[in-house]
């Protein structure tokens, strides 16, 4: 069943992939006309919902392999709380986002200025990846208690 999980976790880790990309992709939005806008708005709403469930995903195998490790591993109980935090913080600043991404689909369908949610989103997916970078790092970095 451990190696499942771990197989669970890394498929995980693949869907959270959409946070490592999004401020690059999100940069092109004031490049693109009102159209595209829309569609890669589309899109981003898309990739962010995968991104969300593949967060659950992570949370609920995180959490079994942590309290089942192989080796009789025991982690460190402030590395624990740091990484729930920044799971909880990117999880809430992903469903932040959908918010000015669904207004940027509305914006673009009448032809109306959605700048201020262009920026928001951008500001948002630099912070998110962020988190994402310095999850990474603590995932390949655990703190054992000694």
């Amino acid at each position: 069943m451990y190696t499942f999980m771990v197989f669970l976790h890394i498929i995980g880790a693949v869907g959270m992939g959409i946070y490592a990309i999004l401020p690059f992709v999100v940069g092109k939005f004031k490049q693109l006309s009102g159209a595209a806008q829309e569609g890669l708005a589309s899109g981003l709403i898309s990739g962010g919902r995968i991104g969300q469930y593949a967060l659950v995903l992570q949370l609920l195998t995180g959490g079994y392999l942590i309290s089942n490790a192989e080796g009789g591993a025991k982690y460190a109980v402030g590395w624990m709380i740091a990484v729930g935090v920044l799971f909880i913080l990117i999880g809430a600043l992903s469903g932040i986002v959908q918010a000015p991404l669904k207004r940027i689909v509305a914006a673009s369908a009448k032809s109306e200025s959605a700048s201020s949610d262009i920026s928001r989103v951008q500001m948002m997916s630099a912070i998110i990846f962020v988190i994402f970078v310095v999850i990474i790092w603590l995932m390949s970095n655990p703190t054992f208690k000694g």
